[in-house]
């Protein structure tokens, strides 16, 4: 598998996030302050969700990121959380954790990325405890047909300037195949990058 590391992405996305509006904070409020018990944060990034943990609900967080550039960033924001945090330089696909070790998982734009989705939500499944708890938000392929076939056409070159995002991936249809079962569901926005907001529990 190829290394992982973007250091000129990693720097415009700390930069960026930066100025990120009220809108992207009200949503990382949200889904991340569902979290509850020992968490699983997979694709941490740059730490941006860290300063949402509820510490009256997270014992901890293990936060996994497989790009070293990303995590210098987050260790920044690791030692600002009021919930502990350890940090994991890994892959979802490969995550080093014991079955059934996790109350809830964390995942907030980052299976657009991910080099292998279907075994990475394996993964996630693997370790989270019956009836554990995926909170994601993720941004899929369009409903539009003409808009799903934009996102094919700029999916390459997405790919090279943005991490290895793609626009395209059907990601609910990947998660259920996975065997995680989605309770509740809300969509936002439209065009060329509708987002999803999901909770999804281990069948």
């Amino acid at each position: 598998m190829q290394s992982i590391h973007h250091p000129l992405f990693a720097a415009v996305y700390e930069r960026l996030s930066r100025a990120g509006g009220a809108w992207e904070e009200a949503l990382r409020r949200e889904v991340v302050g569902a979290a509850q018990g020992h968490v699983l944060e997979v694709g941490a990034g740059t730490g941006l969700n860290f300063a949402y943990y509820d510490p009256r609900q997270v014992e901890c967080v293990e936060a996994i990121e497989p790009d070293p550039a990303m995590l210098r960033y987050a260790q920044r924001r690791q030692v600002q959380s009021a919930v502990p945090i350890h940090l994991h330089q890994a892959r979802v696909e490969e995550l080093p954790f014991p079955a059934a070790s996790f109350d809830s998982a964390v995942a907030t734009l980052v299976f657009c990325s991910v080099e292998e989705p279907a075994r990475g939500f394996a993964e996630i499944r693997r370790v989270l405890k019956p009836e554990g708890l995926l909170l994601l938000v993720e941004h899929i392929r369009a409903a539009s047909p003409r808009m799903a076939r934009l996102q094919d056409l700029l999916t390459p070159l997405v790919k090279r300037c943005a991490g290895n995002c793609h626009w395209n991936r059907a990601t609910l249809v990947t998660l259920t195949k996975a065997g995680l079962r989605v309770i509740s569901r809300r969509d936002e926005g439209r065009g060329l990058l509708p987002l999803v907001i999901v909770q999804a529990v281990k069948e």
